[in-house]
């Protein structure tokens, strides 16, 4: 077995100077770590609550900002100092009763800001493509009565961001399925009760993203983890026995993505822990600490390739034999893979295994108001057994009910609003936060695509039996809203129209996962943000003029070239209307009706005051 090398800092494995004998330079960030990581950073934030923002030193704000990640908070963009996102990682997306209703009730209290979005208001929750949510406009001041509120629940947001394993995901209504081969929700708890929080795994060269499905559906996009494990069958002792495929080195951030590589190796629901923690430890020990951007296993495995990978894991960090893959379901997969059959994205209303049903409510673009968290929760309680799931594509389930139940929860106004049989331009919108809150961004997305979707239903027929359509948003390259898997992929731009400088993304198509799992061609860059709508709208009616019978828009764009698919688009000026074509990067706010970065109010004190200098 291999033994670990480096200094212990804190609870953290450290490594200073050399990595498996390797000399290296560290960067910034891993010399921040070496001062101060892992869970004594929460007696750190503790202080700096109670002597308040000022307490935080101007010129260290970078490291502590980085460090606060690994307890799931993020400082917010420039023109918001004294603001956070904060990040809550269920496994799974894994709601247990009572839990829907707290994140509802901190939101109401804790997660409102100075200035409202015109579309959601003011205090809301967001559910993100990595099953977690997400709370914005967070004081430090309140962060330990909101970990108080959390952990009386059995919620917390302890590596929901960080250097660290993040939240897993997984097929959200694991346990449920009637569709599943193996039963993941025991794998998912087993994983997350032994690596979150764990000082041996506390402190990787970058994020550790894992991914766990038991169903035949695909619902876990391992393909685009750093780890997935995915069912499968093997022969063992002469007996079938359900368990994993494993497959590692996916994901999509920046112009670097790559889909998960088979490594050909089967473990059984009782060795996924010990391979997850090899697999990890493996990154931890050779990943690249000099070079942040290359600090992925995507990029290790691209070096050393998936055959010294399998026999690195097994000579230096599993004690017993590995066996080989075993055979896969991938064929059936459904989930994003541009088919018609399967059930997908799990919106609507499906039977469980136990003979009660799941209800998939689509939430746009992932974002519900802090009332709605609040009374979903009463609907959850009030019909089924209390429990919610938030799932990959920013959505929300409710688990547990009855048949007998199911007219009248179906019959509930706020269903109205979070729809069960929604229109396909919103049951299949997603966006990343964009520059309301992210550093990162380039463009406006959550409004915006609001205002798409909207556009697009109202003024756009598709084909009859099409019923799930992919467009997803993302601000920048960090490919936060996945963009790369959809049927047509936004990515923010900026150009120049008229002679003055707008918001503006390129266009790709046909993306998606599956059994054959593609990213999308970027057939058209740099179209103003205004008359992207046309473009889709172009490109749908010649999609209804060309297909073939029952072609399905992922096959169609399959069967073409970049080129003609480019002149499919036509980007033109409708009667959409984008009241955010301006630079929203260099505003405080984009909503705000001063929001130039001398009318920021921040930095602010709980109450949204502005915070008193110090005489």
């Amino acid at each position: 077995m291999h033994e670990t090398r480096g200094e212990l800092t804190g609870d953290g494995v450290v490594y200073a100077g050399t990595v498996i004998g390797k000399s290296y330079m560290p960067t910034d960030v891993e010399e921040w770590k070496e001062e101060v990581y892992g869970t004594e950073i929460r007696d750190h934030m503790e202080r700096f609550a109670e002597e308040g923002w000022d307490a935080i030193p101007d010129d260290e704000h970078d490291a502590w900002f980085e460090r606060f990640k690994w307890y799931g908070l993020y400082h917010q963009r420039a023109g918001q100092e004294s603001y956070f996102m904060m990040r809550i990682g269920p496994p799974a997306g894994i709601l247990e009763p009572g839990q829907l209703r707290k994140i509802g009730e901190i939101a109401k209290e804790y997660s409102t800001g100075p200035a409202e979005n015109p579309v959601f208001g003011n205090g809301w929750a967001d559910y993100s493509t990595r099953q977690a949510i997400q709370l914005h406009w967070i004081n430090i001041e309140d962060v330990p009565d909101i970990w108080d509120e959390l952990e009386e629940v059995g919620l917390t947001t302890l590596q929901a961001c960080g250097d660290s394993w993040r939240n897993i995901v997984g097929c959200p209504v694991a346990g449920k399925d009637k569709h599943e081969h193996v039963d993941a929700i025991d794998t998912i708890h087993e994983l997350n009760d032994t690596f979150k929080g764990n000082s041996e795994y506390s402190n990787l060269p970058r994020k550790w993203k894992v991914s766990v499905t038991g169903c035949q559906e695909g619902c876990g996009q391992g393909d685009i983890n750093d780890l997935a494990y995915e069912p499968a069958t093997k022969e063992i002792d002469g007996e079938e026995v359900e368990g994993y495929n494993v497959r590692v080195g996916g994901g999509l951030a920046r112009n670097e993505p790559r889909l998960a590589r088979d490594i050909d190796v089967f473990v059984t629901p009782e060795q996924a822990s010990a391979v997850a923690g090899g697999m990890s430890a493996l990154f931890r020990d050779y990943g690249d600490r000099e070079n942040r951007y290359n600090a992925r296993i995507k990029f290790l495995v691209d070096e050393w390739g998936t055959e010294k990978m399998r026999d690195v894991l097994q000579e230096e960090y599993v004690d017993f034999e590995l066996h080989t893959a075993g055979e896969d379901y991938r064929e059936e997969y459904s989930y994003n893979a541009g088919v018609d059959h399967g059930h997908a994205d799990h919106v609507g209303v499906h039977e469980q295994a136990d003979g009660n049903y799941y209800v998939g409510l689509d939430v746009l673009v992932g974002r519900m108001g802090a009332d709605d968290v609040i009374e979903l929760a009463d609907l959850a309680d009030e019909y089924g057994s209390g429990e919610a799931r938030v799932t990959q594509r920013q959505n929300i389930i409710l688990t547990d009910i009855p048949e007998e139940n199911l007219d009248d929860l179906l019959d509930e106004p706020l269903l109205e609003d979070y729809s069960p049989d929604p229109h396909p331009f919103q049951r299949g919108s997603i966006a990343c936060t964009g520059t309301e809150f992210c550093s990162l961004s380039i463009v406006e997305t959550k409004n915006r695509q609001v205002r798409y979707s909207r556009w697009l239903k109202d003024n756009v027929d598709l084909p009859d039996d099409i019923e799930d359509f992919h467009i997803h948003l993302s601000g920048c390259t960090a490919s936060c809203a996945q963009p790369q898997i959809a049927d047509i992929s936004l990515r923010g731009m900026k150009t120049r129209k008229d002679g003055e400088p707008v918001e503006a993304l390129d266009i790709g198509l046909g993306g998606g996962l599956g059994e054959n799992p593609e990213f999308a061609s970027w057939v058209a860059e740099r179209i103003p943000a205004d008359e992207v709508p046309g473009a889709i709208e172009n490109l749908v009616e010649s999609f209804k003029d060309l297909r073939e019978d029952g072609e399905t828009f992922r096959e169609f764009v399959v069967d073409r070239d970049d080129e003609e698919l480019a002149d499919l688009i036509e980007p033109e000026e409708t009667s959409y209307d984008d009241p955010f074509m301006h630079n929203t990067k260099r505003t405080w706010y984009p909503y705000a009706d001063e929001d130039d970065m001398d009318a920021s109010p921040a930095p602010t004190a709980p109450e949204d005051e502005p915070t008193p200098a110090d005489d």
